[in-house]
């Protein structure tokens, strides 16, 4: 009996790293893109500026934000739709919760630090309302795909997405998805 739990538990700890690693990898890719642009653009009024760091630490922070999101089923209310309501919802949901966990990360660190709450917000955006639209904005379109992959691979069941995108059949063409 205890062994068949450990297994179960193994197998769990292994999906949940698994399901990590994926999210860890999509937003470090997003987020280096991010700063490379960053880099280009402050290059041209040469100021010298690379992160890279700060794009792998905030992706697997924001990875750990994902997964939670996910177990808390949050964003689930319309798998019942059209792709497209439940792929563009969990985009702009999670792009939100994003910017928001940034916000309550950077006041928890003020704090930390003796500064009030309005000194520790970040300027996101340039700190304007519109700043942050648009800050929503460009992290909404860049989850698209990921959560367009995830969803077109919830529906195939059985890692068949999976399959077909990183594995050949036996006669050496591409996998292929069968007609329901």
């Amino acid at each position: 009996m205890n062994d068949d739990r450990l297994h179960k538990l193994a197998e769990r700890g292994i999906e949940e790293f698994r399901r990590f690693a994926v999210m860890f990898v999509y937003l470090w890719v997003v987020f280096g893109l991010f700063v490379l642009n960053e880099t280009v653009v402050l290059g041209q009024r040469h100021i010298g500026f690379t992160a890279q760091g700060f794009a792998l630490i905030n992706a697997a922070v924001l990875a750990k934000v994902m997964l939670i999101a996910e177990d808390l089923k949050l964003g689930r209310a319309f798998d019942h739709l059209p792709l497209i309501v439940p792929v563009s919802y969990k985009s702009g949901l999670l792009a939100a919760v994003f910017i928001a966990f940034h916000a309550l990360e950077e006041v928890l660190l003020g704090a930390f630090a003796g500064k009030t709450i309005a000194d520790s917000l970040p300027h996101i955006g340039g700190g304007t309302w519109q700043g942050v639209v648009i800050v929503w904005a460009i992290m909404s379109i860049s989850l698209l795909p990921f959560f367009a992959l995830r969803e077109i691979g919830r529906l195939l069941d059985g890692g068949r997405l999976w399959n077909m995108m990183f594995r050949r059949s036996v006669n050496g063409s591409r996998a292929t998805v069968e007609p329901s």
